[in-house]
């Protein structure tokens, strides 16, 4: 099997995502200005791994989101892809997509407010708005910044019961995340932050819940260790949720944002859940 080199993924992502029209994004530019009560603002486009949207900081207190026509029809796919990669796991397909561009930036705006109301570190959600059909979410933007894979071993297992706490949280309330991953888990001045939550179908949170979890065992087994990323979340969760997690981790390893040990994770959970 052979890997596309960095470059030729990168320009895939790029494909996907679509290239916005300069006088669409001069727009946006002029409908901030204009919400905001500002003469002008700076813009600065942002080379983000995300095939959802196209990402900017604007004059360096806004992230700004804005969503296509096509970020909605790649989400779809990648919404199929997963409800038949849960299938696959023995349990029914859970994610949902949205309809309309301004649906996902309004989802993605009430999620980032859910948290924050739990107790869970996330931007300050601003608004959404619709411009011309696209979709336009405004957040807090976090300058200055690492992502989890690019903490130290020592700093992600100090962090690993921060990232069970906040997922605890969400899951005690009946929200999930659906999207995690190493890029969506933030470090500004040594305080954790969730961006990038996604929806599921009601009445699925236990499904979520185990797919979450093992996709953040996942992220942090690479930096922590295997046993240390099971005991964190074993402060939160009990070894029957552990064990419903194990049953996803073959799954949530296929994806592209995701390279762990499966085999290796799988038995520490066993381990715990013996004892």
């Amino acid at each position: 099997m052979s890997v596309a080199p960095l470059g030729t993924a990168m320009a895939f992502r790029r494909f996907l995502r679509g290239r916005v029209p300069w006088e669409t994004l001069e727009g946006v530019a002029g409908e901030m200005c204009e919400r905001y009560d500002e003469p002008s603002v700076r813009v600065e486009f942002l080379d983000a791994d995300n095939w959802l949207s196209t990402p900017m900081a604007v004059d360096d207190r806004w992230f700004v989101k804005l969503i296509t026509e096509q970020n909605s029809l790649v989400h779809a796919l990648l919404t199929a892809g997963r409800n038949l990669g849960a299938f696959s796991s023995g349990t029914e397909g859970f994610f949902e997509h949205f309809g309309t561009p301004y649906e996902m930036a309004d989802h993605e705006l009430a999620a980032t407010r859910t948290m924050r109301e739990l107790g869970v570190n996330a931007p300050e959600p601003i608004e959404a708005f619709e411009y011309e059909g696209h979709g336009v979410l405004v957040l807090e933007y976090i300058p200055d910044f690492a992502v989890l894979e690019e903490l130290s071993d020592e700093t992600a297992s100090d962090l690993a019961p921060v990232v069970f706490d906040f997922l605890h949280r969400m899951h005690e309330a009946g929200l999930a995340h659906g999207d995690f991953r190493a890029e969506n888990v933030l470090v500004a001045d040594g305080e954790l932050y969730f961006i990038d939550a996604t929806n599921v179908r009601d009445g699925a949170i236990d499904d979520a819940r185990s797919y979450d979890l093992a996709c953040a065992l996942g992220a942090l087994t690479p930096l922590t260790g295997g046993r240390r990323a099971v005991d964190a979340a074993a402060d939160h969760y009990t070894p029957a949720e552990l064990l419903a997690a194990r049953e996803f981790l073959d799954f949530v390893n296929i994806r592209p944002d995701h390279d762990f040990e499966a085999a290796g994770l799988k038995g520490e959970i066993e381990k715990l859940a013996e004892q």
